[in-house]
């Protein structure tokens, strides 16, 4: 496989762009996003047999089964992360190793409990999300390994694109041979 397909395997939506200026509506949009993940995962994977769920989006990537379970623990960590931020002045959030994550025993478990985690997490986050005044959108955490700061608006764009991002990755894993 040429690095190009690889390339535009690892991320067929393309990678996170931080729009220059990120308006209200655009945070809206993503807010919707975010809130009806849980229904296009659900849609995408329900119905797949058990052995369609270790079909892989490219070399060495991650199952259906895998991207699932991701789903689930990267969202949930990013609800605290945005709760953290609302609620304390400029926290340092606490990175994990979502590689090693997706290696531990629960990665090869039925998808079921990450679907039911995913449905009431999208529904709290909006819920959540929807409560925040425009002020609320600027303020900032920093992730340690990069010393960046980041906005809970440019975090709230990033998870939308996430769920996009593995979204896409899973229905080209359903289409691989």
């Amino acid at each position: 496989m040429n690095p190009m397909n690889l390339e535009q395997l690892k991320y067929p939506i393309g990678k996170f762009q931080k729009p220059e200026h990120i308006t209200l509506a655009m945070i809206n949009t993503w807010i919707t996003e975010i809130h009806e993940f849980a229904k296009h995962i659900r849609r995408e994977t329900e119905n797949l047999p058990d052995a369609d769920l270790n079909r892989t989006y490219r070399p060495d990537g991650w199952t259906i089964r895998q991207l699932v379970h991701h789903c689930a623990d990267s969202h949930m960590n990013a609800f605290i992360r945005h709760k953290l931020c609302l609620t304390e002045d400029k926290p340092t959030i606490k990175p994990y190793r979502e590689d090693l994550w997706a290696q531990l025993p629960d990665s090869e478990m039925p998808i079921a409990s990450s679907l039911l985690i995913l449905d009431g997490l999208c529904e709290r986050w909006f819920v959540f999300l929807q409560s925040l005044q425009e002020p609320d959108f600027m303020r900032r955490f920093i992730h340690p390994e990069s010393k960046k700061e980041f906005s809970l608006e440019e975090s709230i764009g990033l998870y939308a694109w996430h769920g996009n991002h593995h979204l896409a990755h899973i229905r080209i894993a359903k289409r691989a041979e």
